[in-house]
């Protein structure tokens, strides 16, 4: 088995896992069916009074509980359906990806189906002298434990889908894959600065397939590196789309060659970026949700203000690291081996507050707070930042200036607020 199958194939059947919501579900199928099978063989143990049942009570029992299981079963489906219909329409369908991973719904769904299958398993060993009397009540007691679950999801269902909870959620996955990537670079192999060949790459390795990167195998990278004596230099970014013989690698120097597949396969292609090693997607997922709120049909600068708080809290995590722009990973012996692009604090800053800018900049509320974002960073952010902190208020201003021809509502829209509209003047 290649290299390509054993790591790429594996990290696809990860994400496919991670997604589905059939999985989960179905081992709680698999594990009702066998925990029906475990309670029958104890049918003859003798029982107290009050846990024996009659043959027509036990298949009443039985019976409704299938049901019941069925009925819940359609009424969480309907809730998935509207919270599809919510994140495409209001929120951002890049959401949906986040959304699918929710445990707890996974766990909701499981202990349904698995419910279902124990009562149904039980059912057909109901006979007027032979009844499953632990096992009818262990239906009930699971009927319980699911009733319970369904409350608790749909508190959680009521409660997650407003914008203000699903940026926090958004926002602390980013900031939570920030920190596991720079912490995976530096596991994988040490970083070096010293200078790379300058001669052109002997090697160019293109992909068969296109699709959006996903993820690399930094650390097997560096390796196969070492076992070739070369440098293997990566010209994108992970989250790019790469069309069918877009060239992923270039190899410099080396005793030999690499083997194109076995380095194909150490790097994951996919429908749609993830954010397992690209926290820049969960800022993308704020971004779209701020412009969809500031969009004609929503018209609710509010919630885009709301978002707002989250980027600044996320930019603050961004701007506080080091941000090389290129990462040089060297094996054990200290020698470059594994050339990775990386996104500056510039690139972060664009992302998190042009558009919103654009689309709102007929806003007085977005104008105010975006000001209010640039100052802050200022006060809170090292001085290599300021730059490109600066030449965004630069353009914001600009945009006040061409959207209110008012010298009295330009004055109010340039004035930094942390509320947009109702805060202390001054952020």
């Amino acid at each position: 088995m290649g290299v390509k199958t054993s790591w790429a194939a594996r990290f696809r059947l990860r994400q496919s896992i991670k997604a589905s919501l059939w999985f989960v579900p179905t081992l709680g199928l698999v594990l009702g069916v066998l925990l029906a099978e475990l309670a029958l063989l104890t049918e003859d143990t003798n029982w107290p009074g009050g846990w024996h049942y009659s043959a027509t009570t036990a298949s009443g029992v039985l019976t409704a509980i299938v049901g019941a299981m069925v009925a819940l079963l359609g009424f969480v489906v309907t809730i998935g359906v509207l919270v599809v219909q919510q994140a495409t329409g209001t929120l951002s369908p890049r959401y949906m990806r986040l959304w699918y991973r929710d445990r707890l719904q996974k766990a909701v769904l499981a202990t349904f189906t698995g419910t279902f299958a124990f009562a149904f398993s039980l059912l057909r060993r109901v006979e007027a002298g032979s009844i499953p009397d632990l096992g009818v009540t262990l239906a009930g007691a699971a009927v319980a434990v699911s009733l319970v679950l369904l409350l608790v999801y749909l508190n959680r269902f009521t409660h997650s889908l407003r914008p203000v909870a699903i940026a926090e959620l958004v926002t602390r996955l980013g900031e939570t894959v920030f920190a596991e990537g720079a912490k995976a670079i530096r596991g994988a192999a040490p970083r070096v600065d010293r200078p790379l060949p300058s001669d052109g790459p002997v090697m160019r390795v293109r992909t068969e397939g296109g699709g959006a990167i996903q993820a690399f195998h930094v650390s097997a990278l560096v390796a196969e590196a070492a076992r070739h004596d070369c440098v293997l230099v990566v010209p994108r970014l992970i989250g790019d789309s790469v069309v069918p013989g877009a060239v992923l690698f270039e190899v410099h120097g080396g005793v030999s060659r690499p083997d194109p597949e076995r380095v194909l396969g150490l790097v994951a292609l996919g429908a749609e970026r993830t954010i397992e090693q690209d926290p820049a997607f969960a800022l993308r997922v704020l971004v779209d949700i701020a412009i969809r709120a500031l969009s004609p049909a929503v018209n609710d600068p509010t919630t885009a203000v709301q978002v707002i708080n989250y980027i600044e809290r996320f930019l603050y995590t961004v701007g506080t690291t080091r941000l090389p722009g290129r990462y040089v990973l060297a094996d054990g012996q200290g020698k470059a081996r594994l050339v990775l692009p990386g996104r500056t604090w510039d690139n972060y800053l664009q992302l998190a507050v042009c558009e919103i800018r654009d689309y709102g900049s007929s806003s007085v509320q977005i104008c105010r707070r975006l000001r209010g974002l640039f100052e802050g960073l200022l006060d809170t952010l090292p001085p290599e930042q300021h730059g490109a902190i600066l030449r965004e208020m630069s353009l914001l201003q600009e945009s006040v200036e061409r959207a209110f021809a008012d010298p009295a509502r330009r004055a109010l829209a340039q004035q930094p607020d942390l509320q947009g509209i109702g805060g202390r003047p001054g952020g």
